[in-house]
């Protein structure tokens, strides 16, 4: 882990609201995105794959939620990370939007019907060769979650409030060979869990949800 550069201050409540984010994304002010190491490992050759997520804002009685899933270990693609659902874009997809919503419904079971799409969050290359559109969506709470067991093993929530405070921010530091990778993490333990309950956020998920913050508070 290395020290971030600035400290940053945490959202307020005013601005973690449906209200605010959906007007936020409507009519964004000029901002600046972060730019990660992911796309140095990226040989310029390599032709990128289409793809999109979900960054599910759930609107809980207690605020907003951020819902996120625990990737199968079998997978043959980011096996075991946290992510949020998503996936490629197939050639029947109108757009990306499309994609993010036909994944959501495959991944964890959660229909359009239950999902406003507020707008989009600038596009992430990744370390692995995917050019992912994130959009986001509030979420009404009345869904039922039906995970395809062969892609999610676990669905889970974290308060956007917590995801949104730069002090649960941490920078690590990958080093193998001659290269090195810095990336976000964020891990988090949901309170009342002291043995359990424990999600290590972090890569291309961290790194939309960094971008995420800096949007909400320009």
């Amino acid at each position: 882990m290395v020290p971030i550069e600035a400290s940053l201050p945490a959202l307020g409540a005013a601005r973690l609201t449906a209200g605010f984010v959906r007007e936020r994304l409507r009519t964004q002010p000029e901002w600046q995105p972060e730019q990660t190491d992911e796309s140095r490992l990226i040989d310029a050759s390599i032709k990128l794959r289409e793809a999109a997520v979900l960054v599910p804002l759930v609107q809980r009685d207690a605020g907003l939620m951020v819902l996120l899933t625990q990737r199968n270990a079998s997978l043959s693609q980011h096996a075991g990370q946290v992510s949020f659902p998503g996936g490629g874009r197939e050639a029947f997809d109108r757009d990306m939007v499309d994609t993010a919503l036909r994944e959501t419904m495959e991944e964890v079971g959660i229909s359009a019907d239950h999902i406003d799409v507020v707008g989009r969050l600038p596009d992430y290359i990744t370390g692995t060769g995917f050019h992912v559109s994130p959009i986001v969506g509030l979420l009404t709470p009345d869904f039922t979650l039906q995970p395809d067991p062969s892609e999610v093993a676990e669905v889970f929530e974290v308060p956007l409030a917590f995801l949104m405070d730069p002090a649960n921010h941490q920078v690590r530091e990958l080093r193998w060979e001659d290269r090195v990778r810095r990336f976000y993490a964020m891990p988090y333990r949901a309170s009342g869990q002291p043995d359990g309950g424990y999600h290590f956020i972090w890569g291309a998920t961290a790194g939309m949800l960094r971008n995420l913050y800096h949007l909400l508070a320009a």
